[in-house]
């Protein structure tokens, strides 16, 4: 939802870079606007920072990609946008809960609370950047972004939140209720530890089974026939995106858990130079 709320207030003819094969949450909305002119440029994501332009009105790029984990360089692209005037609309969803983020230092960022979060479905967080407020259209405004929603729930005139609430729309109770408590679990973990924790097991799973380190939390390998077998018959839980296995750690996996992963899937993993 907030990705196509910036989508929408684009100036006409905008030109939006992203990183080939986004996950389209962060890529449709933009193609949406192309009746207005608004076009895509899709870049690979080690080139992302250079492809940046003076033409380039926004990128809209995952902290961490969804199909195989891998981590933008945000300082190398946080320099090149600074260099242009370009926004970055930055999508957290793979990234905060493991990889500290400081959300400050883009235009805006959203993210869905349930992956790294731990919520239950319907939970999500919008940040802009002070005084980029009225950059943005309200598109979705309703009570709750009232500036007091409990006397602003009838009638006009427009009386917004003067804060970033004005974007928020009517929460998901119930999801809320389960957010709040992961929230408070995970800051008083802290970002720190939680990223120690989850880019050590992930390491030390690539290296039970011969593959290289990595700084993501997210392993994105090849695997050979069996493989998916396998991982039901120990009951491990994980995804294939794009013809790969993806594991994903996090706090609740232990070294155990890492350690378990990579026995069944040793025998299975087909070592590339790339990997």
């Amino acid at each position: 939802m907030f990705a196509g709320l910036v989508a929408a207030s684009l100036p006409d003819g905008s030109e939006v870079l992203t990183v080939r094969d986004e996950f389209t949450s962060i890529v449709f909305p933009f193609l949406a606007q192309a009746g207005r002119g608004v076009s895509v440029r899709e870049v690979p994501l080690e080139h992302l920072a250079e492809a940046v332009t003076s033409k380039t009105k926004l990128v809209a790029v995952s902290a961490v990609q969804s199909a195989n984990g891998r981590v933008a360089d945000l300082d190398s692209l946080e320099e090149a946008c600074a260099a242009t005037g370009t926004g970055v609309l930055l999508d957290t969803t793979q990234a905060v809960g493991w990889l500290p983020i400081d959300a400050s230092r883009f235009a805006s960022t959203t993210g869905g609370g349930y992956k790294w979060l731990l919520a239950p479905r319907g939970t999500a967080t919008f940040t802009i950047q002070p005084g980029l407020e009225d950059t943005l259209i309200p598109h979705t405004a309703g009570w709750y972004a009232g500036d007091d929603p409990w006397t602003s729930i009838y009638g006009g005139p427009l009386r917004l939140a003067a804060s970033a609430r004005r974007f928020d729309i009517s929460p998901a109770w119930h999801s809320w209720v389960g957010q709040a408590p992961a929230l408070e679990l995970l800051t008083s973990i802290g970002a720190t530890a939680l990223h120690e924790h989850a880019l050590g097991l992930a390491n030390r799973f690539r290296e039970a089974v011969g593959l290289q380190h990595g700084g993501s939390a997210i392993v994105s390998l090849e695997v050979g026939p069996g493989a998916g077998e396998r991982l039901l018959q120990a009951r491990i839980a994980a995804s294939h995106r794009v013809g790969r296995l993806r594991l994903s750690f996090h706090i609740n996996n232990t070294v155990d858990d890492a350690d378990r992963a990579a026995e069944v899937l040793r025998s299975h993993v087909v070592r590339r130079k790339t990997d």
